[in-house]
């Protein structure tokens, strides 16, 4: 398989250094193309023929995660993506704040590197059997002022932070409610987690961007990140307005402590009767 390497070039912090190193030794070791972040901003035909033939490769170097937004923007579904904040901070290991990579520095750039490129060798996994999920059709109607607040009757949890959690045996799909996407505005763009990360209940789980606002998602439920919703990551931000019980999903999570999470969930009649309340005080 050939590969088309995308990184970061931003060099005002140390983490888009980081990047940039990541991205020519990923290109390197792989015999990769380099992507220009700024020439396919300014002129994506440029890279048709680089993004259709290769496998991309998404190295972003802080949570603004602007290679990742690039790809979206032209349409390219990355097979591998790398956060390098992300992997700063779970190392535990002291970096220089130094806009010039130094020798510890580079050492953890290429320990990066081998990650990525063992990675993209390993064999293709089995996907798991698919869930039969199914959108909602049945709903509470909140009304407040001009606005209607639609909350599903059955299946779905709540946390107070407006996100939801549908359970499917050991699964769980998660959004954000209609209140709070309409609360947001118009959403232009949701930074998901890793697959494979795990997280705690109200733990971080990616970001939701708005014209108006950034969101943190709040994960209602605690366990591990199987799947995110790539139509809405590539393609279609929109949907989480227009379909935010169904086609507007973000992640989805094996369950790790349904039992106990479920104890600090809100139902739908009650969630309801918490909506009016908050639109009331907003």
């Amino acid at each position: 398989m050939s590969y088309a390497v995308l990184a970061c070039n931003g060099v005002d912090k140390m983490e888009g250094a980081l990047a940039r190193e990541v991205g020519l030794q990923v290109a390197e070791a792989t015999g990769g193309d380099v992507i220009c972040p700024v020439l396919l901003n300014r002129a994506p035909a440029r890279y048709d023929r680089a993004l259709s033939e290769n496998a991309l490769v998404v190295v972003d170097g802080c949570g603004t995660r602007c290679a990742s937004k690039l790809a979206a923007g032209v349409g390219a579904k990355p097979k591998q993506k790398v956060l390098v904040s992300t992997l700063v901070k779970a190392s535990g290991e002291h970096l220089e704040a130094s806009l010039r990579l130094g020798p510890g520095e580079m050492a953890f750039a290429e320990s990066i590197v081998t990650d990525v490129v063992a990675a993209l060798s390993a064999p293709e996994t089995q996907a798991a059997p698919a869930v039969a999920w199914e959108a909602p059709t049945d709903f509470f109607v909140v009304v407040f002022e001009k606005f209607e607040f639609r909350i599903p009757k059955q299946g779905y949890w709540f946390s107070e932070n407006d996100t939801w959690a549908r359970v499917m045996g050991n699964r769980a799909r998660v959004g954000i409610s209609d209140y709070l996407q309409q609360q947001l505005t118009d959403i232009v763009y949701f930074d998901p987690p890793e697959v494979g990360a795990v997280v705690g209940q109200f733990g971080e789980l990616g970001a939701v961007e708005s014209s108006k606002a950034i969101f943190e998602l709040i994960a209602p439920v605690s366990g591990t990140v199987v799947a995110v919703n790539e139509v809405v990551v590539q393609e279609s931000p929109g949907l989480i307005n227009e379909d935010p019980y169904g086609a507007g999903w973000l992640v989805e999570v094996e369950l790790s402590a349904w039992a106990e999470d479920g104890e600090l969930l809100l139902n739908g009649p009650t969630y309801a009767d918490t909506v009016g309340p908050k639109a009331a005080e907003y």
